[in-house]
């Protein structure tokens, strides 16, 4: 049974990296963005979730969606379109310049101390079945994960918007020349990551209680490892990538000795540098990505 046990914790925490490494994964495969203010998106959720304290959580939770669904598309808009045509080198720093400022501008006017918001508190009781005690709060994050890669699988294959990106992220400039909008393309890309990261955002003040400037450091972090770890460009490699730093994640937690647990993430980062030497172009590979060597 502790080895069921430990497995829903793998797989529920894999499933909110997913979903944070489906959102760096989803703008690398069309701009080869590497978009470290990511981060902040989830951060801003969170303080999305603050200033809204008080209201129903249902109003709460769709706030905190379309107020970071609109950062993102103005991050997009004011910060990345001007220099779409520059180097990946200078995009990447752009979006380093992005992080740092949403980071302070929330220190000035939040402050450094962390700060408790109550948002489905309900959501930390758990389900018995035998001796398994499952928190609600897991359960939550499996089945939104579930359901939000069904929808985006749905979204590709079927919407017209979303066979477009499909083609973008294969051969960008060739999907320009039969038509295909570009700051359209990559707004929705924007608006997409966006939903993604403020569902990660609810995840993290549901579990923690707290939001703070930092919040979203440690996991655009291990959304950009998932990333490598599923290929870079791939969303299915992505979210493979996300749940599998959860399942090793748990499975050192759970199976380290005492002494050594509190180094579980230095063990972590190891294990995927050992994986990487192995396999530098992660799980899943592109096609147009292998064509272009």
């Amino acid at each position: 049974m502790i080895v069921i046990q430990n497995a829903i914790d793998a797989i529920s925490l894999g499933a909110v990296y997913a979903l944070a490494a489906l959102g760096i994964g989803l703008i690398f495969s069309i701009m080869r963005l590497i978009n470290f203010a990511h981060g902040e998106l989830i951060m801003v959720g969170g303080f999305a979730l603050y200033g809204l304290a008080g209201q129903p959580y249902l109003v709460m939770g769709v706030a905190a969606i379309l107020v970071v669904a609109i950062l993102a598309l103005g991050m997009e808009r004011l910060a990345f379109r001007p220099l779409r045509r520059a180097s990946p080198a200078t995009l990447l720093i752009s979006s380093f310049a992005v992080s740092y400022l949403l980071q302070h501008v929330v220190l000035m006017i939040f402050g450094s101390r962390p700060m408790g918001v109550d948002f489905l508190p309900q959501l930390g009781d758990a389900v018995e079945v035998g001796p398994l005690r499952v928190p609600e709060l897991q359960l939550a994050a499996i089945v939104v994960t579930v359901i939000s890669m069904s929808g985006l699988a749905l979204f590709f294959r079927h919407a017209r918007i979303g066979v477009q990106m499909r083609a973008a992220a294969e051969d960008f400039t060739m999907a320009r020349l039969l038509g295909v909008r570009a700051n359209r393309v990559i707004a929705v890309a924007f608006v997409i990551s966006g939903v993604l990261a403020s569902m990660v955002s609810l995840y993290l003040v549901a579990q923690t209680g707290t939001v703070s400037y930092k919040m979203g450091v440690n996991m655009v972090l291990i959304a950009f490892v998932a990333s490598v770890i599923g290929g870079m460009g791939s969303l299915v490699g992505a979210a493979l990538g996300g749940f599998l730093v959860g399942i090793v994640s748990v499975s050192l937690q759970a199976y380290l000795p005492v002494e050594l647990r509190p180094y579980r993430d230095a063990f972590v980062f190891l294990a995927f540098i050992a994986f990487l030497l192995w396999r530098p172009q992660g799980l899943m590979t592109r096609r147009a990505d292998m064509e272009r060597v």
